[in-house]
């Protein structure tokens, strides 16, 4: 006996770019029992009103709440180290050793450590769903694409290096003092291919991306019955939501940079293009594990270059510009 064909879904509906998809169940074909109506409880977690609908997350409160966090706990860092390194009382002097490369990176690894552990331990509260789960982590996508993945991130590393070589920069800029001795190389290596993709990534990709999609689904949702029921029963997202948000994120993750690369816009927009392609790797692929691994590639070729152009790191007045 052949088995009847599924009907299409209606051609309206958004399709999905972001957010799981839970099938719902429909009470009216299952037997009431003892004769009495069966009630279907949404399970944990859900604001919505169908049945085992997730909420939308994360949103933009969501969002707002883990920059501030960060925020909050790269000052508290901050503050801290520099007491424990330079004791002093005179301001010349503590904003001289606050400005030394290491004591910044240690205070940013420091906040984005404490950061991801606050909110790994905190969000699944709100969410009834794990921290992975919410943010669409899925590392196991990551592992089955680890080769496509990491030659993805070095090819468009070393692209992007032959590109910003014929961009007019200034002579000087603040990622220079980075580079003034071998050790402070070290430290930056290690620091911007391990940690800074894997909190950059869950922070514009995992919480901001969807966020914006989100908040923009909602601000264009039709006031109307039926829309607001279709968005309660559903956590899809639109293709125009998808698209504001990639572009809207990827400017924040250029603007992050700006200090650090002199406000030259030219080479910021080159970042905003990466930060393109990260969202795209993260919208196909469901995965904020695999545009973390294209990130940390990226950034590793950025460190290989400067390893081979300086002899390991022995020879940095080569980087003179």
């Amino acid at each position: 006996m052949s088995r009847p064909a599924t009907p299409p879904l209606p051609d309206d509906l958004p399709r999905d770019y972001s957010q799981p998809q839970v099938p719902a169940v429909d009470a009216s074909t299952l037997p009431p029992p003892n004769g009495e109506a069966l009630v279907i409880q949404a399970p944990p977690p859900s604001d919505a009103l169908g049945p085992g609908v997730p909420a939308r997350v994360p949103h933009i409160g969501h969002a707002l709440l883990f920059f501030s966090l960060a925020i909050f706990l790269l000052f508290v860092a901050q503050v801290s180290l520099l007491g424990l390194a330079h004791p002093v009382a005179d301001p010349h002097k503590t904003a001289i050793a606050a400005a030394h490369p290491k004591l910044m990176v240690a205070a940013e690894a420091v906040s984005y450590v404490l950061t991801l552990v606050a909110s790994w331990l905190f969000f699944p509260t709100l969410w009834q769903r794990s921290f992975g789960e919410g943010i669409h982590w899925d590392f196991a996508v990551a592992r089955r694409n680890i080769l496509k993945l990491i030659p993805m991130g070095l090819l468009m590393g070393f692209t992007v290096q032959a590109v910003s070589s014929l961009i007019p920069v200034p002579k000087s800029i603040p990622m220079d003092d980075f580079f003034r001795t071998p050790s402070d190389v070290w430290v930056v290596t290690a620091f911007g291919t391990l940690l800074a993709p894997l909190a950059e990534e869950i922070a514009f990709r995992g919480f901001l991306f969807p966020a914006f999609a989100i908040a923009y689904d909602w601000l264009c949702l039709p006031k109307t019955p039926a829309a607001r029921e279709h968005w309660h029963n559903s956590t899809n997202l639109t293709l125009a939501s998808v698209i504001f948000s990639a572009i809207l994120s990827s400017i924040f993750f250029a603007l992050l940079h700006s200090e650090q690369l002199g406000h030259t816009w030219v080479a910021l927009f080159v970042l905003f293009c990466v930060s393109l392609v990260l969202t795209v790797v993260r919208i196909r692929t469901h995965s904020v594990a695999c545009s973390t691994l294209v990130h940390a590639s990226y950034n590793l070729s950025v460190f290989l270059t400067m390893f081979v152009a300086t002899g390991g790191y022995r020879h940095l007045e080569r980087l003179a510009r």
